[in-house]
């Protein structure tokens, strides 16, 4: 693992960029601020590297930007009605973001806040190496190259205190990103609280095969394992029912290209304005949810989760965001597989999970 500076947010602190690397060309690289992907480059048919992820240049960029791209998402990922939820005989009032909605936590998101990083195996943490990084830095300066450490795995932790955006219960969360031989990135998630509280993680990286400055993604052939989805209201909240996919278009059980159907005469796509939607993956345990193709590159990826849902969502609302290197994102320049609990699930009996027990703990990949 190599860390550099990444760059000083406007209160003055640092960030810091992990770049994770195996034998085959692949690497990815990780930033304390949001526990977030910023890039990941993996070798095309051809064996040119691009870099298939949207992100910033820098922790600035992160800071200004809009979109949670590449970010770990919580308490909550995706929508709570009426930012609001019961649990027992109590309810609890979170920060409205979306209409009378919660969307990914409510205000003061998890993306927006520094991480701490914990590097396996070593005896210094990745502070102290931070600060021997940074110490004769000027202020403003660019990236800069620092200390080699083994591993391909990189933890990222966070304390979410009780009432923070409105949750209960004292929250210990970590990311862990690992970048194995076999060109797969692991995500891994843990959890524990103190008191029952709603949890719902994910990560919000938009992929773009193609590249993350190639432009529009609707021509990538996209399959997602899944016979029903959760329909939407005007909010993009789900209605509570669970309608088969067949006849429709979020029939993905046989890859098609995203623009097939996106701009069909649908009712679900019009309040989505393109696909915003949760799919209900079939199967348990950890297993494939979906695969996306560019044929133009020769990249394929496979994304597996053992959670039940999966939130496809093609950056309908992307809009002139500056990203890496002098890119400008624009709509439908990506796409993001959010794998989660069914969205509102703390407030829909009949959806899986969503709801943290005291003194339990929540782990997924």
């Amino acid at each position: 693992m190599k860390i550099y500076d990444f760059g000083r947010l406007s209160d003055g602190r640092r960030a810091g960029l992990y770049i994770l690397t195996n034998s085959n060309g692949m690497t990815a690289s990780v930033t304390d601020n949001g526990a977030t992907l910023v890039s990941l480059y993996v070798p095309d048919s051809t064996g040119v590297r691009r870099d298939v992820v949207l992100g910033h240049d820098d922790v600035k960029g992160y800071e200004v930007g809009r979109g949670t791209i590449g970010a770990s998402v919580g308490r909550f990922a995706n929508r709570i009605a009426g930012a609001r939820f019961t649990i027992g005989a109590r309810s609890f009032v979170l920060t409205a973001n979306h209409g009378p909605n919660a969307l990914h936590g409510g205000r003061d998101f998890y993306s927006k806040r520094m991480w701490t990083a914990r590097i396996p195996f070593a005896k210094i943490s990745a502070r102290d190496i931070m600060a021997g990084i940074t110490e004769s830095m000027n202020d403003g300066a660019a990236m800069r190259p620092g200390g080699s450490i083994g591993g391909d795995s990189i933890t990222f932790c966070l304390d979410s205190p009780d009432g923070d955006q409105g949750f209960p219960g004292n929250l210990h969360v970590e990311v862990t990103y690992t970048l194995t031989d076999e060109n797969e990135l692991h995500i891994d998630y843990l959890a524990r609280t103190d008191r029952d509280t709603a949890l719902n993680l994910t990560n919000h990286s938009y992929f773009n095969l193609g590249g993350h400055d190639s432009g529009s993604v609707l021509e990538h052939e996209v399959r997602i394992n899944a016979g029903a989805f959760t329909p939407n209201d005007k909010w993009s909240l789900p209605t509570g029912e669970l309608r088969a996919v067949a006849g429709t278009p979020m029939d993905f059980r046989v890859a098609k290209t995203l623009g097939r159907d996106i701009e069909a005469d649908d009712e679900q796509l019009r309040f989505g304005n393109g696909y915003d939607h949760n799919f209900s993956i079939t199967g348990s345990g950890y297993r494939e949810a979906a695969q996306m193709y560019c044929e133009e590159s020769g990249i394929r990826m496979t994304v597996l989760t053992d959670l039940p849902g999966l939130q496809l969502y093609t950056a309908n609302g992307m809009k002139d965001e500056p990203g890496k290197g002098g890119a400008v994102y624009g709509r439908r320049c990506a796409a993001a597989f959010e794998t989660q609990y069914f969205p509102d699930a703390i407030n829909t009996f009949n959806f899986e999970g969503g709801l943290l027990r005291a003194g339990e703990e929540f782990r997924s990949r």
